[in-house]
């Protein structure tokens, strides 16, 4: 009787416990992964790792040493050696480790195996990065990050370096303007132009960066962050205006920079700078970000005058770095 009185207390508790997980699972996915999902997977992974190795033809033949000490101490039979794998390490949304290829491997033949891992190894997705000659990392994703949302936590912020979206793997997308000063946003309606317009703004809000913005649908998109903005111009007359004064900030610009390079011989190249961020901290300007709503807006004309007032403004954005 004592018996089945905990047999029915265990069974209730796993019961208990199976319907919680799928309670959780859609509502609290990260959770349902950290308490269940994370266990299970490194369980398939590290039960199964040579046998799904060899089914993916990444296993490869041992050399000739191993294959004489195996078959001397063991008379075993010589089975294919799958990748060296690195210290598995968890992450709130997966987890990752590193492979170190063959001989004759190649990150390729990994990525193309991707989609079978996967399933071998109970995961929602699974991504091979090249990380430096011989070495792979793999990233597991346990769940759909784009489900819901939620952005990593902000690491030290960088000078017009920010963090706008979250990607499918589990990364965010970082929009450096260091590296990529332009960028023109395609995508249909209700593909997520506004949004990441808004995240974009909302990041560099924060940092010690002057805004300025172009919205010529009466400023529908642009209007809420006014009082952020340094410059708004909400219709092609503004516009106007606004173009032809930052360009004259930007070739006062170019005056600073020039007296700059106006070194004594002998100065070391590393001190010789062409752009804003050569120069001293104390004397570098502050950086302008331009945000253009629908430039399609620009180039519509109605009469021969609004061809000319179009004309003198793409001339304007085209002098504009």
């Amino acid at each position: 009787m004592f018996d089945l009185l905990i047999l029915g207390v265990l069974g209730g508790c796993l019961v208990a416990f199976g319907v919680a997980a799928a309670w959780a699972r859609p509502r609290y996915p990260a959770l349902f992964w950290f308490v269940l999902g994370l266990p299970l997977s490194v369980m398939r992974l590290l039960t199964s790792y040579g046998s799904v190795m060899d089914a993916c033809g990444l296993a490869v033949a041992p050399s000739r040493l191993r294959a004489l000490a195996v078959r001397a101490a063991t008379r075993r039979e010589i089975r294919p050696v799958p990748p060296r794998r690195g210290m598995i390490r968890p992450t709130t949304t997966g987890l990752r480790f590193r492979l170190r290829l063959a001989p004759g491997q190649e990150p390729a033949d990994v990525a193309a195996s991707a989609e079978r891992l996967r399933h071998a190894w109970g995961v929602h997705a699974v991504y091979v990065t090249p990380v430096k000659p011989g070495v792979v990392e793999l990233r597991l994703v346990g769940f759909d990050v784009l489900a819901r949302v939620r952005m990593p936590k902000p690491a030290t912020p960088e000078a017009l370096r920010v963090p706008v979206a979250l990607r499918e793997d589990a990364l965010p997308f970082v929009r450096d303007y260091l590296t990529i000063p332009h960028q023109l946003t395609l995508g249909a309606t209700l593909s997520g132009k506004s949004m990441y317009l808004r995240n974009l703004i909302t990041s560099l809000a924060r940092q010690p960066v002057a805004l300025a913005g172009i919205d010529c649908k009466r400023g529908v998109e642009l209007a809420p962050f006014a009082p952020r903005l340094s410059a708004l111009a909400t219709d092609p007359n503004e516009a106007t205006d606004l173009l032809p004064a930052l360009v004259t900030e930007m070739e006062n610009r170019y005056d600073l920079i020039k007296a700059r390079q106006g070194i004594a011989p002998g100065t070391p190249y590393e001190d010789i700078t062409s752009d804003i961020w050569g120069l001293p901290e104390h004397e570098r300007p502050v950086p302008i970000v331009l945000f253009v709503d629908e430039v399609a807006e620009l180039f519509l004309v109605i009469t021969r005058k609004d061809e000319e007032r179009r004309d003198e403004m793409v001339t304007q954005l085209i002098r504009r770095p």
